[in-house]
């Protein structure tokens, strides 16, 4: 049997140790009530079918998807081109960069007020953004797959979520074998937390990684112990929006998977979510007033 990942007892840390604030743009966004961040993908192929925008085909689609979510009271727009669902197709740097950077330019001259978050593993590709106009850096695979990313956050100087996942979008189901998976991914954040700060990165996120690497059973058991990750002292960042742990249990797709989304969602904001990335921002916005 294997044995349990070598983890540092938790710092017994009150709520209000926690950052409560993250600034963006050099607006500072108070978490005491909770921020919702819109999905935007400039992918073929993302999972749930509605949240895809064909900049190639309409920049009014993008426009009209973008004032939406920020209308039904989204804070932040999330930007991605690569799509990291299970056995996602891999696509160059050279496409991810066609995809996101025009979008990231046209969405800062509509809408310059709104801080603009760039998904993407791809250090070149995050600098570009940020240099365009991205506010910060959603990164699914906290820097394992580009090791230059730490450097190049650490020099953007802007707020960096930090995931957990294990390979790629393309292998990471083979590798959901974990001796305690709440301890193995609390160990797995104390050792990016260090490098972060041993570069000097501390405008941290934390995001549990629902779905990437996973079994859904073990998706729930995180959920279960989600603020158990408070302890680490920065604030959570979840994404659970319309995802397979849903659709799979309730036996739909991810076009029915809104009423489950809104209720794990109700439970992660009590269990100390502070950033919710979802593709219904009203749904989600509804939940924060109803709870803060």
């Amino acid at each position: 049997m294997r044995k349990h990942s070598k983890v540092v007892a938790p710092l017994d840390m009150s709520p209000f140790e926690i950052p409560q604030h993250l600034v963006l743009k050099g607006k500072l966004y108070p978490l005491e009530k909770p921020l919702v961040m819109a999905i935007l993908n400039l992918t073929p192929d993302s999972f749930y079918s509605h949240s895809r925008c064909h900049l190639e085909e309409s920049l009014e689609d993008l426009l009209f998807k973008a004032e939406k979510h920020l209308q039904e009271g989204a804070t932040i727009l999330d930007v991605g081109g690569y799509s990291t669902r299970p056995n996602a197709a891999h696509i160059s740097e050279e496409e991810e960069k066609k995809r996101v950077l025009p979008a990231i330019a046209i969405l800062q001259k509509h809408f310059p007020e709104v801080p603009l978050s760039i998904d993407t593993f791809r250090a070149n590709i995050a600098k570009e953004a940020v240099e365009a106009g991205a506010a910060m850096v959603n990164d699914i695979s906290a820097g394992s797959l580009d090791a230059a990313m730490w450097n190049t956050v650490a020099a953007l100087q802007v707020p960096y979520v930090l995931m957990h996942s294990r390979g790629t979008p393309q292998t990471m189901q083979n590798f959901t074998d974990y001796a305690d998976v709440v301890l193995d991914i609390y160990a797995y954040f104390q050792e990016k937390i260090a490098l972060a700060k041993e570069k000097g990165i501390q405008n941290l996120l934390i995001d549990v990684g629902f779905g990437f690497a996973k079994t859904l059973e073990q998706n729930y058991q995180i959920l279960q112990h989600l603020e158990y990750f408070q302890t680490l002292g920065y604030p959570l960042f979840v994404g659970l929006s319309r995802k397979s742990m849903i659709y799979k249990k309730l036996g739909g797709s991810p076009q029915e998977a809104l009423f489950g989304t809104i209720a794990l969602n109700t439970i992660a904001l009590q269990k100390g979510a502070k950033i919710l990335r979802v593709h219904d921002s009203k749904a989600a916005a509804d939940i924060i007033k109803l709870l803060f």
